[in-house]
């Protein structure tokens, strides 16, 4: 009888930038919490203004995310390391919800 190897939860981090000219605004913020959902670990956005959970719109446009702010992606859980850096490209790639 086979088992699954189970992965133990750990945490990761990365320093993004927001490079979308008009910030993170409702359009890419759905389209970021849509991907963030995807993953099983808990992600965070951490400024100097506090602590927002990246599965929650709400949360995520209360960070304030305008363009050229800096934050630091947090996460824990199995897949942590795999969700900030596929999360960090995409915010590298939202800058196409700027054109009108």
């Amino acid at each position: 009888m086979m088992f699954r190897e189970k992965r133990a939860p750990v945490s990761a981090q990365r320093e993004v930038r927001i490079t979308n000219r008009l910030g993170l605004h409702a359009r890419p913020a759905a389209h970021f919490v849509k991907h963030v959902r995807t993953f099983r670990s808990e992600i965070w956005f951490v400024t100097a203004g506090g602590r927002y959970t990246a599965s929650s719109l709400i949360e995520v446009l209360r960070a304030n995310l305008d363009y050229g702010a800096t934050a630091t992606l947090k996460a824990h859980g199995v897949d942590a390391e795999e969700a900030v850096e596929r999360l960090k490209q995409l915010l590298r790639e939202l800058h196409r919800f700027d054109e009108p």
